[in-house]
């Protein structure tokens, strides 16, 4: 198959063309190898990290020099999907100048193609400040798990009139500061339809139906290796967590039983060789 790198120009085309767009998170070299290799159009080095690798309760407590050590493994495995490197909590929170610096090493010591950051109007500033830089923002508003708590936790936003109007202005906000896509999380399919429609850039759902644009998940839930919780707008396509647990009870049983290792997965020296350090 014919490929090339996915670039904001393709993705723009995808959304006019009525294409949907794939993507899914990653946060090591083997499985970005793979999801290359399948053809994910986007790939997010999300914050979850922290969640499904790091073993943290939250988002929150994840860093730069975290997202950034996994973004550069990351890169490493890509040639064609579209990298986006998750800015952590409090990474362009403070000022624009330190937002802008810690934008602007995803891309240049990571290599990434842009940069995504959660939050509506309230971000709008800092937004511009990193786009004026140069460097390339998906926004993320609806659910945003890094200020889950001032949200009343992991519930679906945009429920009434007055919050789904919110939304709504805090995409045409982000889209005018200059984001090149905007993420839409856990809110109803109604109101993801609505601002699909309202945006000329490319919309991608996670828990928000299939009007938008493309669609993404962390992929440890879609792989069965996250078991914490599975939320609603997750399909499990396989459950490696037990194909995973039972290769690892039969290991250990194979070397308790000694049937691990065999001759077959052994080296030999020759029969002479064994004679002169027995002499």
């Amino acid at each position: 198959m014919d490929r090339k790198k996915i670039t904001i120009p393709d993705l723009q085309r995808m959304k006019e063309e009525g294409k949907k767009i794939t993507m899914l998170t990653a946060y090591d070299y083997p499985l970005a190898l793979l999801e290359d290799k399948a053809g994910i159009d986007i790939i997010l080095v999300g914050d979850s990290v922290g969640m499904v690798v790091l073993g943290y309760e939250s988002t929150v407590p994840v860093d730069m020099d975290e997202m950034l050590h996994h973004t550069k493994a990351v890169r490493r495995g890509v040639k064609y999907s579209f990298v986006i490197g998750d800015m952590p909590f409090m990474s362009y929170n403070i000022t624009k100048e330190e937002s802008i610096r810690n934008a602007g090493r995803f891309i240049k010591e990571c290599g990434a193609d842009a940069v995504k950051l959660e939050g509506g109007l309230e971000v709008i500033d800092t937004v511009k400040s990193i786009v004026r830089a140069g460097i390339s923002v998906m926004g993320h508003i609806g659910l945003t798990p890094q200020t889950a708590s001032k949200l009343g936790g992991f519930k679906v936003q945009g429920k009434d009139a007055e919050g789904a109007q919110r939304i709504i202005d805090s995409a045409l906000a982000l889209e005018e500061a200059g984001c090149f896509s905007v993420l839409l999380e856990c809110i109803p399919d109604s109101l993801a339809e609505i601002i699909t429609r309202k945006l000329k850039v490319p919309t991608i759902g996670i828990g928000a139906g299939i009007g938008c644009d493309g669609q993404v998940l962390v992929t440890y839930d879609l792989l069965g290796l996250y078991d914490r919780f599975l939320p609603k707008f997750v399909k499990r396509y396989v459950n490696l967590s037990e194909e995973i647990l039972q290769g690892i009870e039969r290991y250990i049983e194979e070397i308790q039983s000694g049937k691990f290792p065999t001759k077959e997965h052994s080296f030999t020296m020759k029969e002479e060789e064994i004679k002169k350090l027995r002499a």
